[in-house]
């Protein structure tokens, strides 16, 4: 069984295909009503995207509601690039047997402009082949620590995660243009459900996991972050799938 988290969809991919390599089942924590039971569960594993080189609030809430198993346990974390230290301290809060880092396109387009289409469609391809390998290796139940931490990881899970998660994710800088036509596509799909509409516009709670979905996946481009956003492109694995098939 693999649970995993995902907000732009790199996360959903990857644990989708795992699932099919290995004969498991890909479940959203997101919209999972109850835990199934893991007793009879070969491995179970945890897919999820690295926010400021650190899991997800909601993806360690979750590891710690997850029982003691002695199934094999695995960990993907999908990032641009670097995972710090996010595979170590979940291992504190879930025991692992294996983990890996995968990259994946970046997302992050409030802090970056997004890579060129030819750059993306080729990480793609390259992380369908690390899947393969990942695969094989959850199959045979191998013991692997495959995880890019990058230069100083425990400063960059540490401080840095902790500043990012206490001040950088207020929603203040959010908002929606007139291209926004209320279709309402935000606040149906926001993980965190901060995203309400209010004359047939978005308004954004407190705080929200900044995976940037609603600015992602906008059909009209209407949603803003500040002025970051403004000439910069939009990222979602879907919009490269779909060119494949």
């Amino acid at each position: 069984m693999i649970f995993y988290f995902s907000g732009t969809g790199n996360s959903r991919w990857a644990a989708q295909q795992l699932a099919e390599k290995t004969g498991d089942k890909a479940l959203d924590i997101i919209t999972l009503k109850e835990l199934p039971s893991l007793e009879t569960e070969k491995q179970v594993g945890l897919v999820f995207p690295v926010y400021a080189w650190g899991a997800p609030d909601l993806v360690l809430d979750f590891a710690k509601s997850l029982p003691k198993t002695d199934s094999f346990t695995f960990a993907v974390a999908t990032c641009g690039s670097e995972a710090g230290h996010a595979l170590r301290k979940l291992d504190k809060i879930f025991p692992l047997k294996s983990s890996y880092s995968l990259v994946m396109p970046n997302n992050y387009v409030v802090g970056s402009k997004l890579e060129e289409p030819d750059v993306v469609r080729q990480i793609i391809e390259n992380a369908k082949a690390e899947l393969e390998i990942m695969a094989r290796e959850i199959g045979t139940q191998t013991l692997v620590y495959r995880v890019k931490e990058g230069t100083a990881p425990g400063l960059k899970s540490g401080i840095v995660n902790y500043g990012f998660n206490h001040f950088a994710r207020s929603t203040k800088a959010f908002y929606v243009t007139d291209a926004c036509v209320g279709c309402g596509l935000c606040a149906r799909n926001c993980p965190a459900g901060i995203i309400s509409m209010e004359k047939e516009r978005p308004v954004w709670g407190k705080e929200c996991y900044q995976c940037l979905r609603c600015i992602n996946q906008c059909p009209e481009r209407a949603i803003q972050y500040g002025k970051a956003t403004l000439n910069r492109g939009r990222y979602t694995i879907e919009s490269y799938l779909e060119k494949e098939s």
